[in-house]
């Protein structure tokens, strides 16, 4: 799977095809597959190759919303930058999330902390500790899209065996 996607990457990059360019790649391909393999991620087998595969669009969807949210959130920031007000209240918050796996709370610190207002400061557990730029961004951390999002991937993982 992986020798296949090199493969691809391979040819697209090159951006022509020639017998020459098509034995190269496959042999690179092949070869840098096995080394992966073997080396950096012994514990990728085909089974969790085809899972990853298979959740690929959710997983596009998932950066998708993560785009969507930092655009969003860079409106909001400069709008409160911008105008005229004057009084803008930092909050530190504590909220927690239903989230089970380590995987999937480190990824919605990640995307907290990658929207723009909010940075994650300290996680434990099930429990966040977030500061907001303003009191108002509090509102959109528990119950978000993106732990919504999460905890659908999660029950995947946990249904397929590949956490």
């Amino acid at each position: 799977m992986i020798a296949l996607a090199l493969f691809f990457l391979w040819l697209f990059f090159n951006a022509k095809i020639t017998l020459e360019l098509v034995v190269i790649g496959a042999i690179l391909s092949v070869a840098l597959a096995w080394f992966v393999q073997r080396f950096i991620t012994p514990g990728l087998t085909m089974k969790r190759q085809w899972f990853i595969m298979k959740q690929l669009p959710g997983y596009l969807r998932f950066v998708w919303l993560l785009i969507k949210e930092i655009t969003l959130a860079n409106f909001t920031v400069m709008r409160m930058i911008l105008t005229d007000r004057d009084i803008v209240i930092p909050k530190l918050t504590v909220f927690h999330t239903k989230l089970q796996t380590k995987a999937a709370r480190v990824a919605l610190a990640d995307c907290i902390t990658l929207t723009p207002g909010t940075i994650t400061v300290h996680l434990h557990e099930d429990e966040y500790l977030v500061h907001c730029l303003d009191e108002s961004l509090e509102g959109g951390l528990v119950n978000s899209e993106f732990e919504k999002r999460l905890l659908i991937k999660e029950a995947d993982w946990i249904e397929s065996g590949v956490s």
